[in-house]
């Protein structure tokens, strides 16, 4: 691929519903271009951008792929983006490096949950956007009813550029809207026709109402417009790109990838209306040297920077590190900082990667897209720039982990395996959580949802070599007590020869919640030696890590050790530690214990026609509503406090509940007693597998 320079690049993503025919576009595309001799088919899994066997196996995209065109003497970075909700981050990551979005809906599908979510990120960066109204070759596929859909529900800012020539088995061209010509296709070949008759006027009421849009794109324009003066074919295309530029209008095409129709339309305006990054808005990112924020032109003359969007492990070559450049020129035999960890990064060597295709590259600049093999400290995330101007570009604002499993490996002898794939897997997605549970002394793997965490159990399997299984993680329960209680504990053996004696009088007594233990000595007149009191104590705090009633840690209670007795000979530290030990048991049972449960801060984000089930959902999990607010666009947010005990599989149930469109997050807040009848339950358990 020859050199581009800024000013003929254009960076997109290509975003909609999983099934809304993205990587059928660009297979297409693929084909059109000369890249490819064949078109592939997702159902067929031998698509150029689908090419993990994840995605074989799933027929859809789970990671996001780059596909470098060649359109109209430009270079055009095409991301394909994952549409299932649970690879939020492939989205997070994308719209930070790119100058426009090519969004899909399905022309028999309407507006899907996918494309709502991924409006959202669109308007909170204000990018330039396209709607491509793609399969409009299949049944039931109505252009007009998706627009008004998605004007009434998004915005009112999106504007058929085309009308499509027939629908379903009659779909065959579109009428261009901006220049007043009709195409019909025949084998991907496009041929002017005349606007036909029955869509003329049509056409007239669509151009009319585009034209006023382009107008308001330029106050110069908008003046002549509203004077009724005519405005040209050349002023119309230039109000146009203002005011896709400027966010006020996003223009809406038709096209059949897999019939190979108005695909070539679909570049045309990506080329046309998307700005280059030279015509896009300077980065904003910190100075390292000053601390201050400062602003990056796509320069090709400035110092080096680049943000990293991907990294993944090839079987080939290692590790692959996607990178954006956002100023300055990048050699394939740099030493550059990566920012991010304080460390220096020697290249070897750049490769243009589409698919999992790959071709060398001698040099690249501002506004282009390169993949680098073997940076050892890179991971997604990262900045990368010149050691003369060290600055830090903020990273994307992942949402939290959404659902926790905890993971083990099947066989004994892969914790190690598992730690490595555990990491590897982290450094290519941040929105994977992996901790361990110093109070279930479990390792919990946490992601976006239960397909997240598949591909994740899955990838460690083929890549790493280690076969896991999941478990929903133990509950951090804790036990603690009701009412006081006085216990006289004497631990008495004798088996010839020194025998073992230790004898402690004990008052136990409820702390308020959250105090933890207190261990006080009231002994008078040596009943105990000094040095026997810190063996109580330590029989006492092994005691409170095991448990008493259910096999959980005892918290809230004061221990005062008023009384005891000791032998002369038989005393040992151990024996006072057995008594102490067992007078906590003793005591335990007398104090009426209970079992304390982590109840957290829920808030959940739903549109309004979802909130009586939401509701109805979190007071069947013994939660407590704490409030409703209206947050905008039909949208409300929903607060509440719900045991941890039923919120584990809550991911799903919210996304069935609203068909995917719901939201929530979820935060320790406090511990409260769980109620008796669940607590037997839970103690029959213990004593059950203990037995066992």
């Amino acid at each position: 691929m020859k050199k581009y320079t800024t000013d003929n690049i254009r960076n997109v993503a290509f975003y909609g519903h999983g099934g809304s025919g993205k990587t059928s576009m660009i297979e297409t595309i693929l084909f059109n271009t000369g890249v490819t001799d064949r078109i592939g088919r997702v159902e067929d899994g031998n698509t150029a951008m689908d090419f993990d066997e994840d995605e074989k196996k799933r027929g859809m995209s789970i990671y996001t792929s780059l596909a470098p065109i060649q359109w109209k003497d430009c270079k055009i970075n095409c991301l394909d983006v994952p549409g299932f909700l649970d690879f939020i981050s492939e989205l997070k990551s994308s719209v930070e490096v790119i100058e426009g979005a090519v969004l899909f809906a399905s022309a028999n599908g309407g507006l899907e949950v996918g494309l709502e979510r991924v409006w959202d990120e669109i308007e909170k960066k204000s990018l330039p956007a396209i709607l491509v109204v793609n399969k409009m070759d299949k049944e039931n596929s109505d252009y007009y009813r998706v627009i008004q859909s998605i004007q009434e529900k998004l915005s009112p800012a999106f504007h058929p550029l085309h009308l499509p020539i027939g629908s379903f088995d009659t779909f065959s061209g579109y009428v261009d809207l901006l220049t007043m010509t009709a195409y019909k296709y025949n084998g991907g070949k496009a041929e002017k026709i005349d606007i036909p008759a029955d869509m003329a006027d049509k056409v007239e009421e669509y151009r009319a109402s585009l034209v006023e849009s382009a107008a308001e794109g330029d106050d110069e324009l908008i003046e002549k417009f509203l004077m009724e003066e005519p405005l040209t074919d050349e002023e119309i295309t230039r109000g146009l790109k203002e005011a896709v530029r400027a966010g006020k209008l996003i223009p809406v095409v038709c096209a059949s990838a897999t019939k190979n129709i108005a695909v070539d339309a679909v570049l045309n305006a990506i080329v046309d209306l998307i700005p280059s990054p030279a015509e896009g808005p300077a980065r904003k990112a910190k100075d390292l040297k000053t601390g201050e924020e400062i602003e990056i032109k796509c320069d090709a003359s400035a110092p080096f920077s680049a943000l990293v969007f991907k990294t993944t492990a090839d079987p080939y070559v290692g590790k692959l590190t996607f990178m954006r450049l956002f100023s300055g020129k990048f050699a394939g035999d740099a030493t550059v900082l990566n920012s991010s960890k304080e460390k220096d990064e020697k290249v070897a060597g750049l490769l243009i990667v589409r698919g999992k295709n790959q071709e060398n590259c001698d040099e690249v600049e501002a506004g282009d897209m390169v993949t680098v093999a073997k940076l050892a400290e890179t991971t997604t995330g990262d900045t990368l720039c010149s050691k003369d101007r060290p600055v830090l570009f903020k990273t994307p604002d992942y949402p939290p982990a959404a659902m926790s499993m905890a993971i083990f490996p099947k066989s004994k002898g892969d914790e190690d395996k598992l730690g490595t794939g555990l990491a590897k897997i982290t450094d290519e997605d941040p929105t994977y959580g992996v901790r361990r549970d110093a109070e279930t002394k479990e390792t919990v793997l946490s992601g976006m949802g239960e397909l997240h965490l598949e591909i994740a159990k899955e990838k460690l399997k083929r890549k790493f070599g280690v076969d896991v299984e999941f478990a929903l993680p133990r509950i951090p329960y804790k036990e603690t007590i009701k009412k006081k209680a006085h216990v006289d504990s004497k631990h008495k053996k004798q088996s010839g020869g020194k025998g073992q004696y230790g004898h402690c009088v004990i008052d136990i007594e409820p702390l308020e919640r959250g105090k933890q233990f207190e261990f006080v000595d009231k002994t008078v007149g040596g009943a105990i030696p000094k040095n026997f009191i810190p063996s109580i104590e330590k029989g006492i705090r092994k005691t409170m890590e095991d448990g008493a009633i259910a096999g959980y840690p005892i918290v809230d209670l004061s221990i005062t050790v008023v009384d005891g007795s000791y032998h002369p000979v038989d005393s040992s530290d151990m024996a006072f530690q057995i008594a102490g030990s067992m007078g906590l048991k003793k005591g335990m049972a007398d104090a009426c214990p209970c079992l304390l449960e982590p109840i957290n801060n829920v808030e959940v984000t739903v549109p309004d026609q979802y909130m009586g089930d939401v509701i109805g959902d979190i007071n069947s999990k013994r939660g407590r509503i704490m409030g409703m607010d209206p947050v905008g666009k039909g949208l409300q947010k929903v607060k509440a406090q719900v045991p941890l005990a039923e919120m584990q599989r809550y991911a799903i149930d919210l996304r069935s509940m609203t068909q995917g469109r719901g939201v929530y997050t979820m935060e320790f807040d406090h511990y409260e007693e769980v109620p008796a009848q669940i607590a037997e339950g839970i103690i029959a358990e213990y004593n059950k597998k203990k037995e066992a």
